[in-house]
């Protein structure tokens, strides 16, 4: 069993390279299926395309890279076959403003990680992961040399640290624990640890990653 990519946009299609390019082996589930069937022809054999359904319940891990309101739909109509996965959240608290920009979709101090972890069924493990960066960063900055960047993560779930850890090694970045699902509003967007928050457009190495997680949030 490997892990599923819920959605082949902007950033699920980039983690979709970054783990097959990993030797991960993955299932791409999208509601545009020629989109996902494109992707798992350019990706091939390590890549498979399924119904939501089905790569849910083929998967071990289960990333939704998905819009937040969508999020919140498909983690209860697939509550009954989440338990025993893992749940990644890549999401930030964003739509399409419809002028070419985006809004703010939850109010401040409130963050999409908190949101979703309280909707993820009992025995499910949930991670806030990979929206701590631009989705362009995540294939620009993967494997950067001579240093690694730092993809920040969340979780409460000891039992997912080492699979979250292992795949955000897959892309090509240092992982580096954030805290708790508590401090998820600190790796979304506009947070102290995101890129387009109080990184300032930076991508940072280790020692820059240390020294922004132990700043004030």
């Amino acid at each position: 069993m490997g892990t599923a990519i819920i959605g082949a946009g902007n950033v699920g299609a980039r983690l979709a390279r970054g783990l097959v390019s990993g030797g991960e082996r993955i299932v791409i589930a999208t509601r545009n299926e020629a989109q996902g069937q494109a992707l798992v022809e350019e990706l091939g054999s390590l890549a498979s395309f399924a119904s939501v359904a089905d790569a849910i319940a083929e998967s071990d891990t289960v990333i939704f890279a998905v819009w937040l309101d969508t999020i919140h739909e498909m983690v209860k109509q697939y509550a009954d076959v989440l338990p025993g996965k893992i749940v990644v959240d890549a999401s930030n608290p964003l739509a399409a403003d419809g002028k070419g920009g985006f809004r703010r979709t939850l109010p401040e101090g409130e963050s999409s990680g908190r949101l979703v972890a309280g909707l993820v069924p009992q025995g499910a493990y949930f991670v806030k992961a990979f929206g701590t960066l631009g989705a362009e960063s995540l294939s620009a900055d993967a494997n950067r040399e001579p240093e690694r960047a730092v993809l920040f993560y969340a979780t409460d779930d000891a039992a997912a640290e080492s699979t979250i850890e292992s795949l955000i090694s897959a892309i090509g970045f240092t992982p580096l624990k954030a805290g708790g699902v508590a401090v998820s509003g600190r790796i979304e967007v506009g947070g102290d640890l995101h890129q387009f928050g109080g990184l300032n457009g930076r991508v940072v190495g280790l020692a820059q990653a240390k020294e922004a997680l132990a700043g004030a949030s």
